[in-house]
């Protein structure tokens, strides 16, 4: 029993290291790779809710496009395990403001799991706040999801109707495109919070995350292409008022 432990903690050590490693690098790239690095998210962002709404009998549903207060994107969201699990993901997030889609923040997604599995994946992830509460959670330093916010698979297809208990009750809605070994994405436990380091470097000071997300910032340049897209997609129809 205490060397199955041992080999547990050795592994786990080992895993807690690398998605440690892969966070901490952001910091140690030279100014102009840092840049490159961020409006390489931000675009691959956009590419991903370009490729999601694509395929009619896979998009999102108009009342949830409709509906979304906040939009966040998880571009090559990483899954790997060895008897432990670990999450880890970097991405953007935009909200809905009185005068359009407000300017993005920059967000990390983090987790872990246990249980005998084996396996690793890469997940494009986006995540929707349907309501005012989902929304003040965006607002947070971080939150878990599951615990401080519900979160629930949303439903597929463009003219599929949001009419589910889980769909209706649920703070977040998440939709997944995955390429790898495992088959779905739990996302109970996984904690969304603030990247404040890739947000000054974008803004070139601190700014307040509940300030951008509230459009008390132009949109800079390099993103307004990912913002474009999530108004393109993200609209409230005649249907709607």
């Amino acid at each position: 029993m205490d060397r199955e432990s041992d080999l547990k903690g050795k592994i786990m050590k080992k895993i807690t290291g690398v998605f440690c490693a892969l966070a901490m690098s952001a910091g140690m790239l030279p100014a102009h790779a840092q840049d490159a690095k961020l409006d390489d998210r931000l675009n691959s962002a956009a590419a991903v809710i370009d490729e999601v709404m694509s395929v009619p009998d896979k998009g999102i549903p108009q009342s949830i496009l409709a509906g979304a207060a906040c939009v966040v994107v998880v571009p090559h969201y990483k899954k790997g395990a060895f008897v432990f699990g670990a999450q880890y993901g970097q991405g953007v997030a935009t909200c809905r403001t009185p005068h359009g889609w407000s300017a993005p923040v920059f967000v990390r997604l983090e987790g872990g799991s246990f249980g005998w599995q084996i396996g690793g994946q890469s997940t494009d992830l986006i995540l929707v706040a349907m309501n005012d509460h989902g929304l003040q959670d965006m607002l947070k330093t971080k939150f878990k999801l599951g615990a401080d916010a519900a979160a629930s698979a949303g439903p597929v297809g463009r003219n599929a109707q949001a009419s589910t208990d889980a769909s209706l009750h649920a703070e977040f809605l998440t939709y997944s495109r995955s390429r790898g070994l495992f088959a779905g994405l739990d996302l109970d436990g996984t904690v969304l919070s603030q990247n404040a380091d890739d947000t000054r470097t974008e803004y070139g000071a601190d700014v307040p995350f509940e300030g951008v997300l509230h459009g008390m910032k132009p949109t800079p340049e390099n993103a307004k292409h990912f913002v474009h897209t999530v108004a393109r997609y993200f609209v409230v129809s005649s249907e709607n008022h």
